[in-house]
């Protein structure tokens, strides 16, 4: 018996993070006709989207939720009564790599996306379309209808696909404007009720649609190969560093050919993010698998090229500088893992800080975004064990040789260097005549991201150094 479905009048997203909440205050931006409502079991986090300071940092974001929150957009954590009233539920929780067990390492941890399915098919009656937006392995839409078939109060329903494509600190008009829409499903009537959901404000040549399992696999895909590229032009930035030829003369040369293009082919002291390194290392798993150990070989180098890139920016500053940093003060100009974002997933700047402590250098970080709550995590979650332990050595690492700035021109007073791991547009703004009067000499600068390198620091003082050249 086929169900009918209705247009879609209420809408409850499991998952207040990155993904979820931004999402959601686009469509009810988008569809004041749509009771939206955005569940989280962390109170904290959702207090946070009910307050006037945001947990997410985007360019644009506050002015759509304020235009939205008390209307058709709520934040709660009754996750129970939104799933119930809804008539589509999307899963948007956190499929971070798994850190024990099979597949350690690389395999996706799904026991999140798991347990949305456990209590959807609890607390569901009739029929209700649920929508994977957490970025999962192909074929986990079969683990999730297997678990929502067991229902005992009789609900129906139709699982589809809908990975997000979303930039970091362009989340707004990435949102506003995407390239496209990915929809998979099996039913056309629910993938077409999701497509009437994005056609309020979505292009309809913009939104495609395929099968479930193709896009599953479109999102890994994707950010597999953007990140094949960032690591291509890094591994390239070496080879121009040791030739004396310029990464950037040379990225806008290959960047000029249409077949290649120019994006994603800024050379930089690594990727971070939560997708790339994440999504790569569970394609490699899944090639693993599969039995294509070829395959899984071919995506892991990229991978270890983005952490060669890092550690070669370490090893690069303590050789500059005399071959030693023990005892010096570097300033950190950026700790979230790109600019117009307080994300530091995978940051380069932890591994950089890690690998600097690990010399005994004192380092000051300053960023615009980032709370210093944050960053102490992200450090001592680096510097654990197997056993999820930070000894007592590490512990001192970072208590007596991690400080706090409140501006960039802060972190480096009395400092041997700085190091830029954040292409924060301020940086550029800063008066770097000030700066070098109050730094030790010479006065190294190592730039991660390039941010730096027009401004002829050098015929300011500095002895400059940035990436692929």
């Amino acid at each position: 018996m086929t169900t009918t479905i209705p247009p879609v009048s209420k809408i409850c997203c499991i998952g207040a993070g990155y993904v979820g909440g931004p999402t959601m205050a686009m469509i009810a931006h988008k569809c004041p006709h749509i009771d939206v409502k955005v569940v989280d079991i962390n109170a904290d986090r959702i207090a946070q989207w009910n307050s006037d300071r945001l947990p997410i940092y985007e360019p644009g974001l506050d002015e759509i939720v304020h235009g939205s929150r008390g209307k058709n957009l709520t934040f709660t954590t009754e996750i129970d009564q939104a799933i119930g009233e809804a008539d589509m539920v999307f899963i948007s929780v956190n499929t971070p790599t798994k850190t024990f067990g099979v597949g350690a390492g690389r395999a996706a941890n799904l026991e999140f996306v798991e347990k949305c399915a456990r209590r959807i098919a609890e607390v569901s009656k009739g029929h209700k379309i649920v929508v994977e937006k957490s970025t999962l392995p192909v074929r986990t839409a079969e683990a999730v209808k297997r678990i929502l078939s067991n229902t005992a109060n009789g609900a129906t329903f139709d699982v589809l696909s809908n990975p997000e494509f979303l930039a970091e600190g362009t989340a707004v008009d990435d949102l506003l404007q995407p390239d496209r829409v990915l929809i998979g499903g099996e039913r056309p009537e629910s993938i077409g009720a999701l497509v009437d959901v994005y056609a309020n404000w979505v292009p309809r040549d913009r939104l495609l649609t395929t099968n479930l399992w193709s896009s599953e696999l479109s999102k890994l895909t994707a950010n597999a190969f953007l990140a094949q590229r960032v690591s291509s032009i890094n591994a390239i930035s070496a080879l121009c560093e040791a030739t004396g030829a310029d990464v950037d003369e040379v990225a806008a040369a290959i960047g000029t050919d249409s077949r290649i293009g120019p994006k994603f082919l800024k050379a930089s002291v690594g990727f971070g993010g939560s997708c790339f390194q994440k999504d790569i290392l569970n394609l490699v798993y899944l090639c693993q698998y599969f039995g294509l150990p070829e395959v899984a070989d071919y995506w892991e180098q990229v991978v270890r090229m983005n952490d060669y890139q890092k550690e070669r920016f370490v090893t690069r500053m303590v050789r500059t500088m005399f071959n030693t940093v023990s005892d010096k003060k570097i300033g950190i100009w950026g700790f979230a893992f790109k600019k117009d974002t307080n994300d530091t997933r995978e940051s380069a700047a932890i591994y950089v800080c890690r690998d600097l402590l690990l010399e005994k250098a004192r380092v000051c970080i300053y960023d615009p975004q980032v709370s210093e709550h944050q960053i102490l995590n992200d450090l001592e979650y680096v510097f654990t064990d197997g056993d999820n332990k930070i000894s007592e050595a590490k512990r001192e690492l970072i208590d007596k040789h991690v400080t706090f700035a409140s501006s960039a021109q802060e972190a480096s007073s009395d400092a041997h260097a700085i190091a830029v791991l954040t292409e924060w547009d301020e940086f550029a703004d800063v008066d770097f005549t000030a700066v070098h009067d109050t730094m030790k000499k010479p006065a190294f600068i190592f730039d991660g991201r390039n941010r730096l390198k027009d401004l002829d620091l050098k015929a300011k003082g500095f002895d400059y150094h940035g990436i692929g050249f």
